[in-house]
């Protein structure tokens, strides 16, 4: 059989720099060619320069899919980071929804050859990737999870990662991402309505971390800003605070302004699959 690896980089295939942990060449390529079965064909894409996740974005997500359409028949396993792993799960899992892939996502909390994760992350991760099957999935802690939910619960925690349920994902409108700007704001009491708005101003959308099951501050100004930038065909789509639960418009009272706006629903989507829903629907 024949394997796509896609390297990005990440803490899996870092070594010691001058500043601490950096991504090395050569160090994933290797390891995953020592474990694979007889009779299989290692093709690899790496990505130059190799990237810590901080710094992987949409551009680098449209190379990564751009990859995967040009070997439609092969399984891929994608190394990469963890601090961005939740975005990169949501957008793959969205940008293939109906594609029928089998796409691996795999990273560790501590480099290979450290006496840590990595080894049994990439056996894992490989081991699945043979198998076949659809989805995207994340090989991490034992365990393959769904990609399109990912939570980072923990900073150095072996077992970092939960995989929260979304609803199915549907074929996209777009399946790459465009050049409009989006972010993630999170509500906090006594947060000025100027800093919403600022946020706003130069924003073409944004991802709104609300309460609860869907409540907000009673705050004119707030609202006023909210409503301005809906009514300016700004997309603002609202989750919850909470990592688990999802949203529950008109529940309470206290959400009513809030759903007046305009603002979308998000449901239970993470902050990171509302993100991007944003960029392809």
């Amino acid at each position: 059989m024949r394997l796509l690896l896609i390297h990005t980089g990440g803490t899996i295939g870092m070594a010691e720099g001058p500043d601490g942990l950096q991504p090395q060449p050569g160090i994933v390529e290797a390891a995953v060619a020592d474990r694979l079965p007889e009779a299989t064909t290692l093709l690899t894409h790496v990505f130059s320069p190799l990237l810590d996740s901080a710094d992987v974005g949409p551009q680098h997500w449209n190379e990564m899919l751009d990859v995967i359409s040009a070997h439609p028949d092969l399984p891929v396993i994608i190394t990469h980071g963890t601090d961005t792993m939740a975005f990169t799960g949501a957008a793959l899992a969205q940008a293939l929804a109906g594609e029928n892939r089998c796409i691996i996502l795999c990273g560790s909390m501590v480099p290979l050859g450290e006496g840590g994760d990595a080894e049994e992350n990439l056996t894992l991760a490989i081991t699945a990737a043979c198998a076949g099957g659809s989805g995207v999935t994340l090989a991490f802690a034992g365990r393959l999870m769904p990609a399109g939910g990912l939570v980072k619960h923990d900073s150095h925690a072996h077992d970092a990662f939960r995989s929260l349920p979304q609803d199915a994902a549907v074929p996209p409108l777009s399946r790459r991402f465009d050049t409009r700007r989006f972010g993630v704001l999170t509500l906090s009491p006594g947060m000025p309505a100027d800093l919403i708005a600022a946020s706003l101003s130069v924003l073409d959308g944004a991802v709104l971390r609300v309460f609860g099951s869907g409540t907000a501050m009673n705050n004119p100004a707030i609202l006023s800003a909210l409503q301005k930038a809906v009514a300016s065909g700004k997309r603002i789509r609202a989750v919850s605070q909470c990592e688990a639960g999802g949203l529950e418009p008109g529940a309470y009272a206290a959400g009513a302004g809030l759903w007046s706006t305009g603002v979308e629903n998000g449901g239970r989507q993470t902050p990171e699959a509302a993100l991007i829903h944003l960029w392809l629907n």
